[in-house]
C-alpha cells in the first residue's frame, strides 16, 4: 500500500533572521519571518507526511499561537511527523520538493539541501529531489518578497 501527501508553505523575506532552507543556512541579507524558524522546506515536507497519514496539516499539529513553538527550530515538526509514519507502519518512497524564490539564487544550495533532506529522512540521497524555480519577477515570490516551497512524498508500507 502507498499513500501521497502533497505540502506547501511560503513565508515573507525580513531583515534580522537567518535565512534557513532545508535545514541548510542560506547565506543572504534577509530571513524567513514566521513563528518558528519559518524553515518553508521542512514546513512543507511535515504537511505532505501528515497529508498522506491523513492527519492535518502542520498548523494543526504545531500552532503558531502556541508560545513554545516560537523560533522553534523545524525540525522538530518533521521528526515528529516522521515518528507519526513509523509509528503507522509507513516508510519514505521518495520526496520531490520544488522550492520557489527570486532570491537568493538556489542552484548553488540545492544539493546541500536535498543531502540535508536525505539525512533527517533517514533515506538514501537518490530517494530525495529538489527543484528550484523564480518567481518570473510576478507576485509576492517574484518581488523577492517571500519564498514558497512544494513538497510531494510517496509513503510505502514499512517492509
Amino acid at each position: 500500500m502507498v499513500r501521497i501527501g502533497a505540502g506547501f508553505d511560503t513565508h515573507r523575506l525580513v531583515e534580522g533572521r537567518p535565512l534557513i532552507l532545508g535545514g541548510v543556512r542560506v547565506e543572504h541579507p534577509r530571513g524567513l519571518d514566521g513563528h518558528s524558524d519559518a524553515d518553508v522546506v521542512l514546513h512543507s515536507v511535515t504537511d505532505a507526511i501528515l497529508g498522506a497519514l491523513a492527519l492535518g496539516d502542520i498548523g494543526d499539529a504545531f500552532p503558531d499561537s502556541d508560545p513554545q513553538w516560537h523560533n522553534a527550530d523545524s525540525r522538530l515538526f518533521l521528526d515528529a511527523a516522521l515518528a507519526q509514519m513509523h509509528a503507522a507502519g509507513y516508510a519514505i518512497g521518495n520526496l520531490d520538493v520544488t522550492l520557489f524564490a527570486q532570491e537568493p539564487k538556489l542552484g548553488p544550495v540545492k544539493l546541500a539541501i536535498r543531502d540535508r533532506l536525505a539525512q533527517l529522512l533517514g533515506v538514501p540521497v537518490a530517494d530525495v529531489n529538489v527543484k528550484a524555480k523564480t518567481g518570473e519577477r510576478v507576485g509576492h515570490i517574484g518581488r523577492a518578497e517571500a519564498i514558497g516551497c512544494q513538497a510531494t512524498v510517496l509513503l510505502t508500507r514499512a517492509v
